[in-house]
């Protein structure tokens, strides 16, 4: 399976509920076809850059997802007839950006945990090569 970013925009001018509902529409989607959702990240309503479909704002919804290609395929044709999404993208991940995004994935202690991890590997490594001054 390979790994997928994916970024939604709905339109904003729908209820909260509405929105609640329509995410987790597509949330079931992915895992019902067989995929596994990594990472969701709600980014709320925001102003689109320009108009689309006559919207103004729009309101976003990321994904990081592991799923077959047959799924993605089924995911995009729902994308088309579905109301209340108004533009998306989704961009299967290459294997440096899918380990990147799965670090991101990770529950808030332990990306801490890898990111002192690695600065403690950094800092030894850099103890290493720096040249002694004086000596």
């Amino acid at each position: 399976m390979n790994i997928y970013e994916n970024i939604v925009i709905l339109n904003a001018s729908l209820a909260d509920e509405e929105i609640e509902t329509a995410s987790a529409k597509i949330k079931d989607l992915i895992t019902n076809s067989g995929g596994e959702i990594l990472n969701a990240d709600v980014w709320g309503r925001k102003k689109l850059a320009y108009e689309i479909k006559k919207q103004k704002k729009g309101f976003y919804l990321f994904l990081v997802f592991k799923s077959p290609s047959a799924a993605v395929k089924k995911l995009e044709n729902y994308y088309k007839t579905f109301e209340p999404v108004i533009k998306y993208m989704v961009i299967k991940l290459e294997k440096k950006q899918a380990e990147a995004a799965l670090k991101s994935s990770l529950p808030a202690p332990a990306r801490q945990t890898a990111s002192v991890e690695a600065a403690a590997s950094r800092d030894a490594r850099d103890e290493k090569t720096e040249p002694k001054i004086g000596a």
